[in-house]
């Protein structure tokens, strides 16, 4: 059984930081490409990041260059999410995604996690 389990959410202020984390299990971890996804309260759920398999290449949504990293560690299973300058517009639910292409095309996600909640305050 597949499971990925997020991390890392919170209540930050505007301008502030928070790091997300993923682990996965029940999925051999190196094989997939990972990412995030967010959805806000009435809006559809979209991709934020994805990276490849081998950390290779990763992908951003343009709202989020230059603010958000994702990386990923093979030898933990885990993958990362690393947000900076976070904006009130960034409160959603981020979703860990695994098994789909990236850079992203619209695919949907073989597997998807619970979601953690990130709220940035004014």
């Amino acid at each position: 059984q597949v499971q990925l389990v997020e991390s890392g959410g919170g209540l930050v202020q505007a301008g502030g930081s928070l790091r997300l984390s993923c682990i996965a299990s029940g999925l051999r971890f190196g094989r997939y490409n990972m990412g995030w996804f967010r959805q806000a309260a009435g809006k559809e759920r979209e991709g934020v990041a994805c990276i490849t398999w081998s950390g290779g290449t990763t992908d951003y949504v343009d709202s989020v260059k230059g603010r958000f990293t994702i990386s990923r560690d093979n030898g933990k299973d885990t993958v990362y999410l690393q947000m900076n300058s976070l904006k009130p517009e960034d409160t959603a639910m981020y979703y860990c995604a695994a098994g789909f292409s990236c850079p992203y095309t619209g695919n949907r996600p073989s597997y998807w996690g619970q979601g953690t909640q990130v709220t940035v305050s004014s």
